[in-house]
């Protein structure tokens, strides 16, 4: 039986496609030794503060763990919250873009969600102290007195509104068009087939929805959450603008003046004035940071391959 033989290519191509190989593999590593790096420089640079005594470490902590784990919670709690009030916004925002909305409006929807994405971070504080915050202590005036039981509720409200969950409101704000953006691309990618068989069978909108496009989707909505729950985690001006911080707190309380700071909103305002050892100690938060966001994202893939790809 004759064997074709493939002719070899020109010198020409075979030079582009070693090209081509070449670059994409230094573009691979320089992402790998980019990520090694930075865990090298915050673990070096960090490491005199772990052995640190209270009067060389910020706010006299007794040991850097004491001053890292309110401060991870902190952030986790405040990501977290942010993260519960995005998700379903975004999701529905991405439904009605694509399944509700005339074509026009649906352009135009989708080019204000992006464009909340650029808005820096700075004037969402701004907009959050200013803006925000002197309505949500309102409401948390109502809810210390009718709800005051309930151990989210509890405590005296604060008078200026400045809590982790107003910090949450706007971390959700922040976070939910890069949600959207990724949901909304998920759904457009649903095979029609799916769509359609589920209609022909006399499902309503929702059921289609519900039947056909959420089961597809559901990795790309779970990768999405994940993502903008690394961006919450790692967000620093608004919440350094927002919350009114109280050292050593581990609370889960919402309402009143005294709230968990966050890594990045600590490091960022103590920076400025740390020296000697202090500036370890902050790299070693860092440090911790970057743990707590490695993780999440290892998490999100391993939820993303266990719910399937979208087939």
């Amino acid at each position: 039986m004759d064997t074709a033989v493939m002719a070899p290519l020109p010198r020409r191509e075979r030079v582009a496609d070693v090209s081509a190989k070449t670059i994409v593999i230094a573009a691979s590593a320089v992402v790998g030794l980019a990520l090694g790096g930075v865990a090298v420089f915050l673990g070096i640079q960090g490491a005199p503060a772990w052995l640190a005594d209270s009067t060389q470490l910020p706010l006299n902590a007794s040991s850097i763990w004491s001053l890292a784990l309110p401060l991870a919670f902190g952030s986790v709690w405040a990501a977290c919250l942010g993260l519960l009030i995005a998700v379903p916004l975004a999701i529905g925002v991405a439904l009605f873009i694509t399944w509700y909305a005339p074509k026009r409006v649906a352009g135009l929807l989708a080019a204000v969600i992006d464009l909340l994405a650029a808005v820096p971070s700075v004037v969402y504080g701004l907009w959050g102290l200013m803006v925000v915050a002197p309505i949500m202590a309102r409401a948390y005036s109502w809810l210390g007195t009718h709800l005051g039981w309930i151990p989210l509720f509890a405590g005296r409200p604060s008078a200026s509104g400045r809590t982790i969950f107003t910090a949450a409101v706007i971390l959700a704000i922040m976070v939910m068009p890069i949600i959207a953006a990724i949901c909304r691309e998920v759904f457009l990618q649903v095979p029609s087939t799916s769509t359609e068989a589920a209609v022909g069978l006399g499902a309503t909108k929702w059921e289609t929805i519900r039947l056909a496009v959420f089961p597809f989707a559901r990795s790309g909505i779970v990768s999405g959450a994940m993502l903008g729950l690394g961006r919450a985690l790692g967000e620093t001006m608004a919440t350094a603008m927002i919350i009114s911080p109280t050292p050593f707190l581990i609370s889960v309380s919402l309402t009143t003046s005294s709230n968990p700071n966050t890594i990045a909103a600590f490091i960022a305002q103590n920076f400025p004035e740390a020296h000697g050892v202090q500036v370890s100690a902050l790299v070693g938060l860092g440090l911790v940071l970057f743990a707590i966001t490695f993780v999440v994202n290892a998490l999100a893939r391993r939820i993303a391959s266990g719910n399937g790809g979208s087939k």
